[in-house]
């Protein structure tokens, strides 16, 4: 019983861990669809620079505008397969609290049947 409560911990930390990493790509896909959004209401006139370290570098806007595309196009993916990961802890994890709740039950019923019949040899 030990070995599936150690199970379930696991799973439950890894569960955490997916979950924070689901916000942490949320927080960058608003963060790169903002930025979308403001090289929407570029003109071609305006200049695009990245910051690079301490220095702010000039950038082709097309070639910005295609990596902030890009990037949103990974996060979303990225999005994916960490919903699909917690999903699949999520179904692990209740699986094994259903084991364990067989296990505390067979506990319970062995123990009381180790009871039963104790009392019973004291009466004999």
């Amino acid at each position: 019983m030990e070995a599936a409560v150690t199970e379930y911990q696991k799973l439950q930390a890894s569960f955490q861990t997916a979950v924070e990493a689901r916000q942490q790509l949320d927080s960058q896909l608003r963060e790169n669809e903002q930025v979308a959004k403001e090289f929407s209401k570029l003109t071609q006139n305006n200049e695009v620079y990245k910051l690079i370290g301490p220095v702010l570098v000039k950038q082709d806007q097309v070639e910005a505008k295609t990596n902030v595309d890009k990037r949103i196009e990974f996060i979303k993916g990225e999005i994916e397969r960490v919903e699909a990961q917690i999903k699949d802890l999520n179904e692990k994890t209740e699986k094994k609290k259903i084991e364990i709740v067989a296990l505390q039950t067979k506990a319970q019923q062995d123990a009381s049947a180790a009871g039963a019949a104790s009392a019973t040899a004291i009466s004999a």
